[in-house]
């Protein structure tokens, strides 16, 4: 988004706070961003699709900072989770989503519904990759179940903790004490052997994932590809291993292990000048990596 098209979106976000997203006409986002109709449409083709917009960069906001949180920690550091689900919720209650997402629940619009719909099941999705990390390979069967419970104790706990206590919400106590009444319940799932929705079912909601990964494999491949082939003849074996370490980490290991890959990497860019390393190639294997641990 360019900095006037982001200023519109800012300007209809407030609106949608303080009018509420049905009652805001586009004529009212002209007059408080200060901008033509013509203009207007030349970024949005309906106020449906400025919220979209806003939605999605909201998203991709919060998916950023908690990437950030886990750079350089243990994935299955519960402490860090805690962080990250801490940051979602203030990221929600600062920019007011639970009101958008109420007025689109009750709205007729099955483009919006459908949008909403579509990003809990990433949220899920990204929540049970994360109880993966936490609980293990092992757990896998019994997580999306927990995964799904987790979101619901949250949700409530948090709604009915502010019935109580009103102004002194305490984001960070209710994570806490949501996540430890979780991590028991995944030991006593997992000890019945209970399942209620198989994780594969994560691939049928979000078939999209499936062709990504195919995708990325494609990529990933053809990426080690080139590098190899601009390697120069000076320790060619080396850099191959550590290329071959970090595709099969990537594509073969149930669970990558992010140091040692980011290790190796540091150790190809280091020497990018001795091995002769295509500049352009390296940069498109950063890129692959950290878009595989988002």
């Amino acid at each position: 988004m360019n900095d006037r098209k982001q200023h519109v979106v800012k300007m209809a976000h407030q609106l949608f706070i303080d009018k509420g997203f049905q009652s805001t006409s586009i004529q009212d986002i002209l007059d408080c961003s200060g901008i033509s109709k013509g203009t207007f449409y030349n970024y949005f083709s309906s106020k449906n699709e400025l919220l979209i917009a806003l939605l999605k960069s909201l998203y991709q906001q919060v998916e950023k900072e908690r990437k950030e949180l886990l750079v350089g920690q243990d994935p299955s550091d519960i402490e860090i989770f805690i962080k990250q689900i801490v940051l979602q919720m203030e990221m929600s209650r600062t920019n007011k989503l639970s009101i958008l997402f109420e007025e689109v629940n009750f709205s007729n619009d099955v483009e919006l519904k459908h949008f909403i719909k579509r990003g809990q099941l990433k949220a899920l999705h990204w929540l049970f990759q994360r109880f993966i990390d936490i609980f293990t390979e092992s757990k896998r069967p019994y997580l999306l179940d927990c995964a799904i419970m987790f979101m619901g104790i949250l949700h409530h706990n948090h709604k009915y903790y502010n019935y109580a206590y009103e102004s002194n919400t305490s984001t960070h106590h209710i994570v806490r004490y949501s996540i430890e009444r979780v991590v028991k319940m995944v030991e006593e799932v997992a000890e019945a052997d209970d399942q209620l929705i198989p994780p594969e079912h994560i691939e049928h909601w979000l078939p999209e994932n499936k062709n990504r990964n195919r995708t990325f494999h494609q990529n990933l491949y053809h990426t080690v590809l080139n590098l190899k082939n601009s390697l120069a003849t000076v320790e060619q074996s080396k850099y191959n291993e550590l290329l071959d370490f970090i595709q099969d980490e990537l594509l073969h290991s149930k669970t990558p292990r992010k140091f040692l890959i980011e290790c190796a990497l540091s150790s190809l860019k280091m020497n990018q000048d001795q091995a002769s390393f295509e500049k352009i190639e390296l940069e498109k294997l950063d890129q692959l990596i950290s878009a595989y641990f988002i």
